[in-house]
């Protein structure tokens, strides 16, 4: 039961990426655009969080999605997993409007956000995970986010590469709401996952980004 809420949101984000990539007009309209949602358009929210700039995107989203995605749920249950994905959503896209809320031309898309908390989650409640077998997952993550940090700087793309911090930090915070006993048990882990978020506002505060 709990991992088909994995993949109703893999399929939703599926369905609705392919129709903005051939409907310009749903694409315009739903994707995370500053100005419309300063003028009242919050739908956009929730809504470019399902958007991908291409497939390739959309294709390392949902995979990185699935990776992740069910050590949470065997840790916290569905619901929970539920409230860390849009909960990081939101929180990305709301960093996203502090960072670039004056500029109103701004827009981007993808699952960034959702994502991200997911995996800053998965890493958090599971730190002997690895990807592909040999990766340890919090390094995984750590170059994530300087991926993220690299796109944020050449703007060269619609990719919402603010939304990935902004991600991390919901994931990283309802994880440590939700068992806070990891600040005891996962002191080390959790102190090193906190660096590139603090490495962010740094940045962020110095004109960087």
């Amino acid at each position: 039961m709990e991992n088909q809420f994995l993949w109703a949101l893999i399929i939703a984000n599926v369905l609705i990426s392919f129709k903005g990539f051939n409907d310009s007009l749903f694409y315009r309209k739903y994707l995370f655009h500053v100005g419309s949602i300063r003028a009242g358009e919050q739908i956009r929210m929730i809504s470019s969080g399902f958007l991908h700039a291409d497939e390739i995107h959309l294709a390392f989203n949902m995979i990185t999605l699935y990776s992740f995605a069910p050590i949470v749920i065997t840790f916290l249950g569905g619901w929970s997993f539920l409230l860390i994905y849009f909960g990081s959503l939101i929180f990305g896209n709301l960093l996203t409007m502090v960072i670039h809320g004056n500029n109103y031309s701004y827009s981007a898309v993808g699952a960034s956000g959702a994502v991200t908390g997911i995996i800053y989650a998965a890493i958090l409640l599971f730190p002997q995970m690895q990807i592909y077998g040999f990766i340890p997952g919090y390094v995984f993550g750590v170059l994530y986010l300087l991926y993220s940090i690299y796109g944020m700087r050449a703007k060269n793309d619609n990719i919402g590469h603010t939304a990935h911090f902004g991600g991390a930090i919901g994931g990283y915070v309802i994880t440590l709401l939700k068992e806070p006993v990891l600040l005891q048990t996962n002191t080390q882990l959790v102190v090193v996952l906190a660096i590139p978020i603090i490495i962010l506002f740094v940045m962020a505060k110095q004109g960087k980004l």
